[in-house]
């Protein structure tokens, strides 16, 4: 009966659609928060190779969630996912400090990408469940994001394993994709 009911509803109030590509080096929690956001459950997941596809409905409106596989080797293949991108999720684990430069070059460089000069951008802050992870605070210093000017971006702390924080960061992506906005960007105080 619900499915009955929500394909009224859309029939009636068409939802937007959007895309998102989500990056990061792998380990990083990428398609846990994918499967997190998309299912409200943790899945065992593998490696990614290549990348997994989900449609998340969120306020109506529709997201088109691309999780890219992070090894080294699989990065490059991510420009091929960029066309029409409206946001990119980078996913960094905040445990991973001997890894942070190697994400902030991973940063740069797609915000470089001419495919992503609309996108805005999002960072999550992963597994602050931890007691080793670096705060929002400290991860927006270790990836210069106050140096971003061309994109509207935020940072969201959060934890893919319980759902913390991830239905906030994706409800930021909402406001900004619709063109809905309601504050400035900025880090939150650190912890």
């Amino acid at each position: 009966m619900g499915a009955l009911i929500s394909r009224v509803w859309f029939m009636v109030f068409p939802a937007k659609e959007y895309k998102i590509v989500v990056v990061g080096l792998d380990n990083a929690g990428k398609t846990t928060t994918l499967y997190k956001l998309h299912l409200g459950e943790v899945v065992v997941t593998q490696p990614t190779v290549g990348s997994n596809v989900e449609e998340i409905v969120y306020k109506n409106i529709r997201f088109e969630v691309w999780d890219l596989g992070g090894q080294e080797r699989l990065r490059a293949s991510w420009v091929t996912y960029y066309r029409g991108a409206h946001a990119v999720i980078l996913v960094v684990d905040s445990t991973d400090r001997a890894r942070i430069a190697v994400i902030k070059d991973e940063l740069f460089r797609l915000l470089q990408h001419e495919d992503l000069q609309q996108a805005v951008v999002l960072v999550f802050a992963n597994k602050q469940d931890l007691k080793d992870a670096m705060a929002p605070a400290e991860i927006t210093d270790a990836l210069s994001l106050h140096t971003i000017k061309n994109h509207d971006w935020h940072i969201q702390a959060c934890c893919a394993l319980t759902g913390e924080g991830l239905f906030d960061g994706l409800g930021w992506v909402a406001q900004h994709v619709t063109g809905n906005k309601t504050a400035t960007t900025a880090a939150p105080p650190a912890s």
